[in-house]
């Protein structure tokens, strides 16, 4: 059971959830407005989907680099891959992936079904597509014959579905529109979960280079790579900030809703640290700081719009 728990990656799962949360909560300020019903069982369900498709990926991410032998030229974390190591089977991690694509289409359809249906019929089905088209994201990353990771797509995928799809998408699951000052938050969770990738990729960039998978690290060069990690990590509060006072909340009063900005500083601290780094390795203990980082803004950014007005 250790060796699933640590195939899973646990420390990857608050990064997961930051956009389920930053959208969810941006629509529970958004309904207040209106006097509408937010429902806590779509919160629940978007949770558990996203939790779902997280692990999923762990998995088939284990799986297709284990196979390919990618994770047998790496040091540090990669030393615990399970598929690599021998810990579990390449036959047993397949099952695994399988399972879990089963548990998430299954979580997501009962989601979509609470969200949308009958009312929604329309959505509930675009909704299914992107559900799908999130599961196939998910394995693709490593596995298959040409996956996007190893084409140095990761970046642009994980921008996509874990900033614009989940805050987006579990916006819309409550509020059924689309206003566009939404893309802002969303843009700011992509970019912090592309950050979170890219460090992955520049601790990796040695032994990737040795196994041929061509990330965007790879393509960028360690020290442009890093250039391109700073202005991600710049980016993000400022996004938020702006959607802030383009929705006036300054005039309102709502100076809690700032809140979430005192993420600058340790962001500050973390991009000061990062480029003091001499040795690719040393980027390892980074990774889980910028996913505690993400959750914790987006937690600040709920509380500040919902509990604090």
């Amino acid at each position: 059971m250790i060796d699933w728990i640590k195939a899973a990656r646990l420390r990857t799962l608050p990064l997961s959830i930051s956009g389920i949360i930053m959208g969810s909560f941006i629509a529970r300020w958004r309904i207040s407005q209106d006097g509408g019903f937010w429902d806590w069982r779509i919160f629940a369900l978007a949770l558990l989907v996203t939790l779902l498709y997280q692990i999923l990926s762990n998995f088939a991410n284990d799986y297709g680099d284990g196979i390919k032998g990618t994770d047998h030229n790496r040091i540090g974390e990669a030393e615990q891959r399970a598929v690599a190591s021998g810990k579990i089977s390449e036959k047993q991690m397949r099952n695994a992936v399988i399972l879990f694509s089963i548990l998430s289409f299954l979580a997501t359809v009962a989601l979509l079904y609470l969200a949308f249906y009958p009312d929604y019929a329309k959505e509930f089905w675009i909704f299914i597509g992107l559900g799908i088209a999130s599961i196939l994201a998910s394995i693709g990353y490593t596995v298959g014959k040409k996956p996007y990771g190893y084409l140095g797509l990761g970046d642009i995928f994980v921008f996509i579905f874990f900033g614009l799809v989940s805050v987006c998408g579990s916006y819309f699951l409550f509020t059924k529109t689309l206003d566009w000052d939404i893309f802002l938050p969303a843009t700011a969770v992509g970019f912090l979960s592309a950050a979170v990738l890219n460090l992955n990729n520049m601790r990796d960039i040695e032994s990737d280079a040795k196994s041929g998978k061509k990330t965007l690290a790879i393509r960028l060069g360690f020290k442009n790579a890093m250039v391109y990690e700073m202005i991600i990590l710049m980016l993000p509060p400022i996004l938020v900030l702006i959607y802030m006072m383009i929705n006036g909340l300054q005039k309102q009063g709502n100076y809690y809703a700032f809140i979430f900005f005192v993420m600058v500083f340790p962001l500050m601290s973390l991009r000061r640290k990062m480029m003091e780094v001499k040795e690719p390795k040393e980027l390892d203990p980074f990774l889980k700081q910028v996913g505690i980082i993400t959750l914790v803004m987006s937690i600040l950014v709920a509380f500040g719009l919902n509990y604090f007005n």
